[in-house]
């Protein structure tokens, strides 16, 4: 049986700012002090610059590596905020990325299908251990995509009425549409996963994918699919009833005979699409935890924002800490941890991503004593 803990959810130098930053009314100056605010808490402990730079060595041996799930916003890459002022071709940005981490989520795979070209330069302009992990695209996940963001084979063979929609899914697709989409999508990781740098496949499912046999089912199929072509997925869940107290050991047992990672979350609590924020390893190779933030105000209703403004939230220290046990008791019990920061909001991210490996690396080796 998968290990499950329980766990109640708690609530310088000057630099130009991300371009047409507003404070937000919803947030505290703590969780929202801007990018020079977060450099200044950077700069304010010696070390914690190069704290992610390496994997972490967990409990028995296992590695925990620490990232973020962006290199690329462009409130990350705004002058001044998180790369040096050279970097500024995406294959510097990538290089110097990985040279402050050694793993990185990446998220335009959700928009459009990966290709092999862009894989391999990723591999190129990586070292040979660092670490992709790639989230799904949309339309393997029951999301909707925009019809023009498909390659043009795949829109040129659709049905004339499907050719006609702004927005597609993939319930909507001949079945042998369907397939290519999925086989495009392994097709365009091989390189990475030649090279031994692909991480997992994040299937991350909507917060109308509630529990059920049928939605146990896709993920079934969704796992055979990925597996067929080398790929590990791991799942995340946007739908409360999946850990509710009637499902919860039923969802974990399913992940745990599927052989899929769940992937662990601290975001905002008290929605219909909130999870809590539990341990639980349901694979022995992997276990990934993604960190939202907890700005609230967002989390289900965005209001024509941007997309980076519903992770818009700095973590205090002691709420990273909260997870340093939760992280080393996962890193007991799997080969590689993976701990990836999605508040990329300029450096809320790559800041905490920094002091939670510090804390891990002052933390977790004591829990094999």
């Amino acid at each position: 049986m998968p290990t499950t803990t329980r766990a109640a959810p708690t609530r310088r130098r000057t630099a130009p700012e991300p371009p047409t930053r507003l404070d937000a009314p919803d947030l505290d100056p703590t969780h929202d002090p801007g990018a020079d605010g977060a450099r200044e808490r950077l700069e304010a402990t010696a070390g914690l610059d190069d704290a992610a730079s390496e994997p972490l060595e967990g409990p028995g041996g296992h590695s925990i590596r620490v990232g973020t799930a962006s290199w690329t916003d462009p409130t990350m890459t705004a002058a001044g905020v998180f790369y040096p002022q050279a970097a500024d071709t995406a294959e510097e940005r990538l290089q110097f990325y990985a040279s402050r981490f050694p793993v990185v989520e990446v998220d335009a795979t959700y928009y459009a299908l990966p290709s092999r070209r862009l894989s391999e330069l990723w591999v190129e302009r990586t070292p040979p251990d660092f670490v992709f992990d790639i989230k799904a695209h949309a339309l393997l996940t029951g999301q909707p995509t925009e019809t023009k963001r498909l390659p043009k084979a795949i829109r040129d063979a659709l049905p004339a009425e499907l050719q006609a929609k702004p927005r597609i899914y993939a319930k909507d697709l001949p079945d042998e549409l369907a397939e290519e989409v999925w086989a495009q999508f392994a097709d365009g990781l091989a390189p990475l996963a030649e090279s031994g740098q692909l991480g997992s496949v994040f299937l991350q499912y909507p917060k109308w994918f509630f529990t059920g046999s049928e939605q146990r089912d896709q993920i079934r199929q969704a796992n055979e699919r990925l597996t067929r072509h080398g790929l590990l997925p791991a799942v995340e869940f946007r739908n409360a009833t999946w850990f509710n107290e009637k499902n919860i050991e039923r969802t974990l047992r399913f992940l745990e005979d599927e052989k899929i990672p769940l992937v662990m979350v601290d975001g905002p609590q008290g929605f219909k699409s909130s999870v809590p924020p539990i341990v639980a390893t349901t694979h022995p190779d992997l276990a990934v935890v993604r960190f939202h933030g907890r700005r609230t105000a967002t989390w289900e209703s965005m209001k024509g924002l941007p997309t980076v403004e519903r992770f818009r939230y700095l973590y205090e220290p002691q709420e990273l800490a909260e997870w340093v046990p939760r992280i080393g008791a996962a890193a007991k019990q799997t080969k590689d941890t993976h701990v990836l920061m999605n508040n990329c909001y300029a450096n809320y991210g790559t800041t905490n991503a920094r002091e939670i490996a510090d804390l891990l690396a002052a933390s977790v080796p004591r829990l094999d004593r």
